[in-house]
């Protein structure tokens, strides 16, 4: 699983030694950060009790603590399939399927889940205390304002008067709907203002 800023091939040449069939490979280009995701949900319903569940890392099935843990013991328990996660080989279910085997995967899988959370929790802090930070710098977000061109007024005057069309209001001022009427509502305010 991974997100469109992610390096793809990376998790592709991870796998490119197992001969996996393209269609058998699922990949999401959204947030792992939760499990309502189309490739995800494509997956589950593909697997049957026997099958092997080949995971780059932890992090690439998911970041949420418990869901984590709820859809392994899903995949694992409920459906029968048997997971690789080719980062930390120890999770590994084929291998040490006693007690012993199944509490040291089930205590890595805890605590990668929990890094995995924890992680995606500082980035979101990380990410918002840097747009805080830039705020304070006067950086703005989001798309620059359109600018209304130097005849905006002539123009509004002439679709008022029924001189034009709206739509020629539209084609003379290179604005969309909803931005014309923000532009003009700003207009009028700053009319009524300076009168």
């Amino acid at each position: 699983m991974s997100t469109v800023d992610q390096n793809e091939d990376r998790q592709l040449d991870a796998i490119a030694d197992l001969n996996i069939p393209d269609i058998k490979i699922f990949m999401d280009k959204q947030s792992g950060k939760d499990f309502d995701r189309p490739a995800f949900k494509k997956l589950i319903k593909q697997l049957r009790c026997g099958d092997l569940l080949y995971v780059k890392s932890i992090d690439r099935l998911g970041r949420n603590y418990v869901e984590i843990q709820n859809y392994w013991r899903m995949i694992t328990k409920d459906i029968g399939v048997d997971i690789v996660v080719l980062d930390m080989p120890i999770l590994d279910t084929r291998n040490g399927k006693d007690l012993l085997g199944t509490f040291i995967a089930d205590t890595v899988l805890a605590v990668l889940s929990f890094v995995a959370q924890n992680e995606r929790e500082n980035i979101r802090i990380r990410q918002m205390e840097g747009i805080a930070s830039a705020k304070l710098r006067g950086v703005k977000f989001g798309r620059p304002k359109k600018r209304v061109p130097r005849n905006f007024s002539k123009i509004v005057e002439m679709w008022e008067q029924g001189q034009i069309k709206f739509k020629e209001a539209l084609i003379q001022t290179g604005l969309k709907e909803a931005t014309f009427y923000n532009r003009l509502r700003e207009y009028r305010q700053k009319k009524t203002e300076n009168a």
